[in-house]
């Protein structure tokens, strides 16, 4: 009796130890943003200020983690109200008729201490094409705030605007073919 009474003791131990946490993106102190070369010559930012992510793991190192996030494209802005209409027109993201950017992870590779390669699909301007971001997994903390685990991830990578259609009547010496995207922020674990 003893013996099965540990045994089960031991399964549910090992059963929680590897639960799946699911942590959510605190929006206020997280964005997710890109940049882009205007005329050669200056760099124009922006941001996406409407969106959501989510991180799943079962490893306390993130080193299973699988990533999802969802970017309003009418959410768009870059502190110029007309260049921001001009951005949701069909001549770019067509927010109308592609209201949302996805991106869900497929893989994750270890590339450091703290650094990952993480792949996975894109999906922007209704073309769906796989990426390669640079992760940085920056910590898991006890927030002095509110008590609960937070943790902290940066992802980068460069992408090609042709590749999903966006901006396809402005030649690469009016606006750069290639446009980093940054996505960083604190999750909580639910």
């Amino acid at each position: 009796m003893k013996k099965l009474a540990l045994s089960l003791l031991f399964t549910a131990f090992s059963l929680a130890s590897m639960a799946q946490s699911t942590w959510k993106v605190d929006k206020n102190h997280a964005q997710l943003k890109f940049d882009v070369t205007h005329t050669g010559i200056s760099t124009v930012s922006g941001a996406f200020t409407d969106f959501d992510a989510t991180v799943t793991a079962t490893k306390e190192d993130f080193s299973d983690a699988t990533f999802e996030f969802t970017g309003q494209t009418a959410s768009i802005n870059t502190g110029v109200e007309k260049r921001d209409a001009h951005l949701k027109s069909p001549d770019f993201f067509d927010a109308a008729q592609y209201p949302t950017l996805t991106f869900k992870s497929t893989s994750l590779k270890k590339d450091g201490a703290d650094k990952y390669k993480l792949m996975g699909n894109l999906t922007l301007h209704g073309v769906t094409k796989p990426v390669t971001l640079d992760l940085w997994y920056r910590g898991t903390i006890t927030n002095p705030n509110n008590k609960k685990q937070a943790a902290g991830f940066r992802a980068t990578g460069t992408i090609k605007r042709s590749d999903f259609g966006i901006g396809s009547k402005f030649p690469a010496n009016m606006l750069s073919e290639e446009v980093m995207i940054t996505a960083d922020g604190e999750f909580g674990k639910q």
